[in-house]
């Protein structure tokens, strides 16, 4: 039962995360009445806190290496409490500021659970070989692609089960609940002795690679960044597709969550690297499909979905696994190191939310309403040719990692 309990508490996480980065900029957006420049703003800020903060965490972990269960609870804890909170209904002066306090507390749970979870993954793997924790890395990452496919549906079950504010608040309600449930079932994990390592440099980072990971974890989370920002506002707005952001946004994580062994099993027989040179170029297909989609073209939307999905599965197995691995082997205590790589991953999200809102705001961009050709223009090169760039940068750098270090 040890790795069915990490895809759970991965799962529990996941649903948290995808209201976050995705749900989020709408809600806001819609329900709050607040810009769009000003929702970037908040990201960004936050993620200012992340400079500190989840650095910080990994230390704190670490350091306190028995209290693994209590980290893990605290992490639930934050977020059964945020959530009811996020998606509430409110208004008056202070909305904004409700909203940034909410945020910081939903974002350090959120942190110190992703944390705790994959700078673990010595200690929750069968043993120490690059396959077994390829192999955790599989449940963990169709576990947390599992928990993103059920917080993709849950607003639009809600709302077919009479739930009102467009499902919200009880969505609000059931993250809670699912964050208590899967702290409960998954405690048992937390309990296994702590696997640690030497005290963590810069120069042990570079001497194992992991720096050179890092750069390419932050590139490389740029352009999903960019497309789980703006993929509500494209699939109603550009593709003119009411209603049907919710079932393609499925698709797209089913696509990725079936992918994820075929990559693991790809990566074990192939070589991480060679895998990643693969998958990557799905990506890029699927940004220049999006881009020449007519509105309405929902079958041509799914297709780009199923590329895209399956490049991402890719991602989520193999990048934090080289990781992993790297530090491993290198015997790096690994907690503070993987609050680093959550910072970057996070940094990639803040500064697309920072980049692309206001630039869609400034070009008279609304969510919700018929909006000009202008803006429509600006909303589809955000999406589609922005990401389409930064992927084959992500690509380049893959390209440059040695050969060696991937496989080994």
């Amino acid at each position: 039962m040890l790795y069915p309990r990490v895809s759970l508490y991965a799962l529990m996480l996941a649903a948290a995360g995808i209201p976050l980065y995705i749900h989020l900029p709408r809600f806001a957006s819609v329900n709050l009445g607040i810009g769009l420049g000003t929702i970037g703003t908040i990201l960004l800020v936050i993620r200012l806190i992340d400079l500190v903060q989840d650095p910080l965490i990994g230390w704190a972990i670490d350091r306190w290496p028995r209290a693994q269960s209590l980290f893990a609870s605290g992490a639930a804890i934050g977020l059964a409490i945020g959530f009811p909170m996020l998606f509430t209904p409110r208004s008056g002066p202070y909305v904004t500021a409700q909203l940034v306090a909410i945020l910081v507390l939903l974002f350090s749970a959120y942190s110190l659970g992703m944390i705790l979870l994959y700078g673990r993954s010595a200690t929750l793997a069968r043993t120490l070989t690059p396959d077994a924790l390829m192999t955790l890395a599989a449940f963990r990452e169709g576990g947390m692609l599992t928990g993103v496919v059920i917080a993709a549906i849950a607003p639009a079950v809600f709302v077919a089960l009479g739930a009102g504010a467009q499902g919200y608040p009880a969505f609000g309600l059931f993250l809670g609940a699912l964050a208590l449930t899967a702290a409960v079932i998954s405690m048992p994990i937390w309990r296994r002795p702590p696997i640690l390592g030497e005290r963590l440099s810069l120069a042990g980072l570079g001497q194992a690679g992991a720096l050179r990971l890092l750069a390419l974890a932050l590139v490389n989370s740029l352009p999903v960044a960019i497309t789980s920002t703006l993929f509500l506002f494209f699939v109603e707005d550009r593709l003119q597709l009411p209603g049907k952001a919710g079932p393609l946004l499925i698709l797209f994580f089913l696509s990725a969550g079936l992918s994820v062994p075929l990559w693991a099993r790809m990566s074990r027989r192939a070589g991480p690297k060679t895998t990643l040179l693969i998958a990557m170029p799905l990506a890029v297909l699927g940004f220049v499909g999006a881009a020449f989609l007519a509105p309405g073209n929902m079958a041509g939307f799914a297709l780009v979905c199923l590329a895209s999905g399956s490049a991402l599965g890719a991602d989520m197995v193999i990048l934090p696994a080289m990781f992993s691995v790297a530090l491993t082997k290198a015997g790096l205590k690994a907690s503070l190191a993987f609050g680093i790589w959550s910072f970057a991953g996070k940094l990639g999200l803040a500064l697309a939310a920072f980049a692309v809102l206001p630039v869609l705001e400034r070009s008279g961009f609304t969510p919700g309403v018929p909006n000009s050709a202008e803006a429509l223009t600006t909303l589809n090169i955000s999406y589609a040719v922005i990401p389409c760039i930064l992927k084959l940068g992500a690509l380049a750098l893959v390209l440059a990692l040695p050969t060696e270090d991937t496989n080994s």
